[in-house]
């Protein structure tokens, strides 16, 4: 179901539905500490997705918080950032509230969900807001506020939460092309596509101006840089495409798997795999997050192959942020030994069966040096076409970005939060 935040502040109400029961994906979305560590995830899983800031996700799900509590459930918010708006506001009455955990932290005093005493209440259900969210140093045993919900759900508690597209991790490079600013809090693709239901709450970029003009989004005086910035209409009306389109990707994803599991029986599908190579190249990590995207178009299994001489180790700190950047995007990596990059990745797609290649540029313009016989490009080319394999060249990288080998550190993400991010969690 998707719901509009009115601007008037009364009931949002239902509309069409664009994404509806998810399956969870493979099972290998774990809690304690990463995405296949520890206990597998028992709770029932909806995400309330947004494109920007003050669309409305909080208020749809506090709305759907009551009608759940109307029908007998036991709802408890664990954690809901209202930013002082009265609509907001209004919604949290009536709504048992577990307190909040203060840490303090750099001489400054911060709010942070308190995943023990959620734990020891057990409700049926969980409200959590922002599920990007960095957690204080100190304040538990997760870095990040999407693995403390990845517990909630092994303890077999559902979680509602919410999350706008911009924190997507395979979405990062598209998002910084858009907006120009480089997101670094970051969801994993994996942890996004095991929801059981993501719905979209929507708002067109005419609202979300004519709001933000009223103070219904930030302070007014920030405001107007706002609108000049993250909130121009142009930034608005791309991230609202690119959040449908992954939208559309995901109903598609659920009509596929429903179809198959439907013919199971009487019909053999062969299904797509991708392969993307990588190497320490500058764009590595915008040619694999593009991978994920063809990948989940294709809803296909992605692997990430590193290729290396017979004699080399994978000991390279560049390597080492792109396996954690794949273990995200929930792709399985493996390294390979060989001379001959595109012959090792051409075996290694034979033995898996996998149909797609994916390779991007490197530091010369192409994904490897010209070498003896042709280009690597060329090679794998011709090796793939011959074993029916189909090839992608990702002829332009990305600007380098937050989570990039090659990051810099630019400013966060001031506008993608909400008006009070600059006074969030600080950077360890």
């Amino acid at each position: 179901m998707t719901t509009q935040r009115p601007d008037d502040g009364s009931r949002a109400e239902p509309s069409t539905s664009l994404a509806a029961g998810r399956v969870r994906a493979g099972g290998g979305i774990r809690a304690g500490g990463g995405i296949r560590a520890g206990v597998e995830a028992a709770g029932r899983f909806r995400i309330y997705l947004g494109a920007a800031p003050g669309v409305g996700k909080t208020y749809a799900m506090l709305d759907e918080a009551h009608r759940r509590r109307r029908r007998g459930g036991d709802v408890v918010i664990a954690m809901v950032e209202t930013h002082a708006r009265p609509a907001t506001e209004a919604q949290v009455a009536g709504l048992e509230v577990v307190p909040r955990k203060t840490v303090e932290y750099r001489g400054a005093r911060f709010e942070e969900l308190d995943l023990e005493a959620v734990l020891a209440r057990r409700p049926q259900v969980a409200l959590i807001d922002e599920l990007a969210h960095t957690n204080v140093p100190g304040s538990g045993r997760n870095e990040k506020r999407w693995q403390d919900v990845l517990e909630l759900l092994a303890a077999d508690i559902d979680v509602i939460t919410n999350v706008n597209v911009q924190h997507i991790e395979s979405l990062a490079d598209v998002v910084e092309q858009i907006t120009g600013i480089a997101v670094r809090e970051r969801v994993p693709d994996a942890v996004i596509r095991s929801a059981d239901q993501i719905e979209l709450v929507d708002s067109s970029p005419e609202q979300l101006r004519r709001r933000m003009l009223h103070g219904n989004i930030f302070p007014p005086d920030l405001a107007g840089e706002a609108l000049r910035g993250f909130f121009k209409t142009d930034t608005l009306t791309a991230l609202r495409e690119l959040t449908l389109r992954f939208l559309a990707d995901e109903t598609r994803g659920d009509l596929h798997e429903r179809r198959s599991l439907a013919r199971a029986e009487t019909l053999w599908e062969t299904a797509e795999s991708v392969l993307v190579g990588v190497s320490t190249a500058p764009g590595a990590d915008a040619t694999l997050r593009r991978a994920a995207r063809i990948a989940a178009r294709l809803q296909a299994d992605l692997h990430v192959a590193h290729v290396m001489p017979i004699e080399a180790r994978p000991s390279d700190v560049k390597i080492a942020t792109l396996r954690r950047l794949a273990d995200d995007l929930g792709a399985h990596w493996s390294d390979l030994s060989g001379e001959d990059p595109a012959t090792a990745l051409v075996d290694f797609a034979r033995q898996r069966q996998i149909t797609q290649i994916v390779v991007g540029p490197g530091r010369r313009g192409r994904w490897l040096e010209i070498i003896g016989g042709g280009s690597t490009i060329r090679r794998l080319s011709r090796l793939a076409g011959d074993a029916g394999i189909d090839v992608h060249i990702i002829a332009r990288a990305a600007s380098p970005s937050a989570g990039s080998p090659d990051a810099g550190t630019r400013n966060p993400d001031r506008w993608l939060r909400g008006p009070d991010a600059d006074s969030g969690t600080p950077t360890p």
